[in-house]
Parts: structure tokens; sequence; C-alpha cells
């Protein structure tokens, strides 16, 4: 939680702070299962408040280290993030005019604001939207990642190399068929001729 009583209601003041959280978990900060800034770790804040007639302009940016793994190898990563965000916390006693708010107003218009709770705000659900935006979808080790084998899963950096032996398409139902035949073949080998069992049936 954040104070803004210090800044007063005099549209126009300033104030900026810096200071270095721990980050929020449970969900992660970030993308869940893919990159996100780890719980507990160091959050920095700058921060720069901005009295005005509705209630206070929030502007900042937070710096962290996210961790995942990368979308081609699987290697884990680390990822710098910078995430700016912008949002106005508003007095609980006033709506956007400034003037004393209606108790009629629509409910769902407070659901998509933020509000000032006893000079208090809080900063954790506008802080997991800026980050999420900040890190990448698909977060890779390197830009030339080569990934990994689609056939055996071994990591192509490692191995700039290796390769399989590709087979033709379209010889691959006559080797089948080859095969057949001679599994057949093999079966005819180790039975008995068909004139030998006739005679022992009759």
């Amino acid at each position: 939680m954040f104070d803004t009583r210090e800044l007063g209601r005099r549209p126009g003041a300033l104030k900026r702070l810096s200071r270095t959280v721990d980050a929020p978990g449970s969900p992660v900060l970030g993308i869940d299962g893919v990159i996100g800034v780890p719980e507990g770790a160091p959050l920095e804040l700058d921060l720069r408040l901005e009295s005005v007639m509705e209630g206070v302009l929030v502007t900042g940016t937070a710096r962290a280290s996210a961790e995942g793994e990368c979308v081609r190898c699987l290697e884990p990563l680390t990822v710098e993030v910078d995430a700016d965000f912008q949002e106005m916390f508003s007095y609980p006693d006033a709506d956007d005019r400034g003037r004393a708010a209606d108790p009629a107003d629509d409910a769902e218009d407070d659901e998509d604001r933020f509000f000032l709770e006893d000079g208090l705000f809080d900063l954790e659900s506008v802080l997991r939207d800026a980050v999420v935006l900040a890190l990448p979808m698909q977060p890779v080790c390197s830009e030339d990642c080569a990934g990994l084998c689609s056939e055996c899963g071994i990591r192509l950096d490692e191995n700039p190399g290796h390769h399989h032996d590709a087979v033709d398409i379209r010889w691959a139902a006559l080797q089948g068929l080859a095969e057949t035949v001679q599994d057949g073949e093999k079966d005819n080998m180790g039975g008995a001729e068909p004139g030998v069992d006739e005679k022992q049936e009759k």
C-alpha cells in the first residue's frame, strides 16, 4: 500500500518516490507457465504521484528480473523487464468531474476504476497488467536459437551437424510391402508343406 496523505488534495501537487518491494505471487507476476517474476523477488518501483481534481494520478516504472524457459530449446532464461504504467486512483467521494458522486451511479462503472482508501492505494493489480504487457509472449534464449530436433529432441545449438537420414515418402509404401513379403516367406519356410498336412488329415 502507498500513502498519498502527505500529497494533499490541492490539484497540481506532486510527489516522487522510489521503493523496492517483494514481487507478489499466487498467481505469478507474469504469464503463468511461461515467464514471470518469482514470488518474493525484488521489484523496483519509481513513482510519480500527482494530485488532480478527482484523485491521484500515479505514473511509474517497475523493474525486475523475470524467469522462464526458451520456447524453442526449453533452456531456462532470465529477462530484465521494464514495465511502464499510469493509473488514476479516484477519491471515493467524488466522480470524474470533481463533484459529489451520485449514489445512483451504475456500479459497473466502478468496477473499471481504482479508488483511494483512507488516502492509500494498492498497485498490485496495476503492476500485474503492466508486467504481462512488457514480457515477451514467446521468450527465447537468443534470437538465433535453433531449438530442438523434432525427431529425437536433441538441442541443435550444441549439435550443429545433427541430422537424420530422411526416408523418401514415395518409396515408403513399397518398403512396407517388401517387409510384408519377406515376413510371409519366413512363415512358409518354417511350416510344413501343404501336401504333407493333407495326407496326415486323410
